[in-house]
């Protein structure tokens, strides 16, 4: 076997090449990486770096200072709810506390009265309120009223304690409003967003599967553990409880809804006094307004009757369908009371101010000879579950 060798010393042909290109590698690399740590610390490290100089803040935004002012003045008042139940210990009978859940709430009076959503507190036996400063109290369930989503917790809190929100009107309100929600989200600390009114007249369901009806939709930042807390107007007003939000996620998507506080404002006295509250009804399906409309008559379209509810038994008449299926307007409700009723939503929001066992005259426009004639019948509701 033959073997190829240059030079004197009968080395390998590539041995001498390749150990001086290697050495010459490694001087080189050497060389880089000390000048290029050299370079690094150069160029991203500063001996004499010194903080920036503060520029003064200017004056903030009228708007700025108002917002901040508000909280300010309705943090107080706003309360933080966590609930839970009793539960026993089958091998050593200890009593244990195992939390339901959390949300807000806001002090309704001096008496130590705290309102807020139903589904709150509604699977829960135990209660605490929290303050923003952290002090919590002991709380007992008054009542409630589910067809609302709306409920009553009490405290036994110092006077000094129980600030409350001022009340404001749901009915005059108008979309594009400012709207603020405070409350506290997610177990955070008490949180402030901001928003406007985007929608008025919405309706969403009650935790006894009936709609409340007149709800407000506000573009505020509300999220699961707001429910409960309030919606304020700019002058700092109660307009509304905040408790629900439209998402598939379950978290803030621009859409949250508030039930409106002429509502609350009626219904709160009403837990307080009876201690459950329920709706009251005619026992009737109300038809869309399209109806009326198409009919050239305002008012509410009776639908249908319960056969054996209140309107049924006084005789109010619903629709009815010719024997060619053609449809025919039956009773139309106008008014209730004092009430004027125009449309639907107009006969939702009357009804909400009566219990059930009060009598109401029902003026209805019902089919005549010669049209439409009005006729009174007196009506005593029942609740409608």
């Amino acid at each position: 076997m033959s073997r190829i060798f240059h030079g004197d010393q009968g080395e390998p042909a590539f041995s001498g090449v390749f150990s001086r290109t290697f050495l010459l590698f490694l001087l080189v690399s050497l060389g880089v990486a000390y000048g290029g740590r050299q370079l690094f610390s150069r160029s991203l490290f500063d001996d004499d770096a010194q903080p920036r100089t503060v520029v003064p803040r200017g004056e903030l935004a009228e708007d700025e200072r108002s917002t901040i002012g508000l909280f300010a003045a309705a943090s107080p008042a706003v309360v933080y709810i966590e609930s839970s139940n009793l539960f026993v210990d089958f091998f050593d009978s200890r009593r244990q506390e195992v939390p339901e859940g959390s949300g807000s709430g806001f002090v309704w009076d001096e008496d130590g009265h705290v309102v807020t959503n139903l589904h709150v507190v509604r699977e829960a036996t135990s209660f605490h309120v929290s303050f923003h400063d952290g002090e919590s109290y002991v709380a007992e369930l008054v009542g409630m009223a589910p067809d609302y989503d709306l409920a009553v917790l009490s405290i036994d809190a110092p006077a000094g304690r129980l600030q409350t929100l001022p009340v404001g009107r749901s009915a005059d309100l108008s979309v594009g409003q400012k709207s603020f929600a405070i409350g506290y989200p997610f177990g955070l600390e008490q949180t402030l967003t901001t928003g406007v009114i985007s929608g008025l007249g919405r309706a969403i369901q009650s935790q006894s599967g009936l709609l409340i009806h007149g709800v407000i939709q506000t573009d505020a930042a509300i999220n699961p553990g707001n429910s409960g807390g309030p919606l304020l107007d700019s002058s700092g007003r109660l307009i509304g409880i905040n408790t629900a939000i439209a998402t598939p996620t379950g978290a803030n998507a621009g859409v949250g809804f508030a039930v409106p506080v002429d509502t609350v404002n009626r219904i709160v006295p009403r837990i307080l006094r009876e201690g459950t509250v329920t709706r009251a009804g005619l026992g009737i399906t109300p038809g869309r307004d399209l109806l009326a409309r198409e009919a050239g008559v305002r008012g509410a379209v009776v639908l249908a009757v319960d056969g054996g509810g209140p309107a049924g038994r006084a005789g109010i008449r619903g629709m009815r369908q010719t024997d060619d299926k053609r449809p025919i307007l039956g009773d139309v409700i106008v008014a209730i009371d004092d009430h004027e009723i125009r449309s639907e939503e107009d006969l939702y929001q009357a009804l909400e101010e009566y219990k059930a066992g009060d009598e109401v005259r029902v003026q209805v426009s019902r089919p005549a000879r010669s049209g439409r004639e009005l006729e009174v019948l007196r009506v005593r509701l029942a609740s409608l579950r």
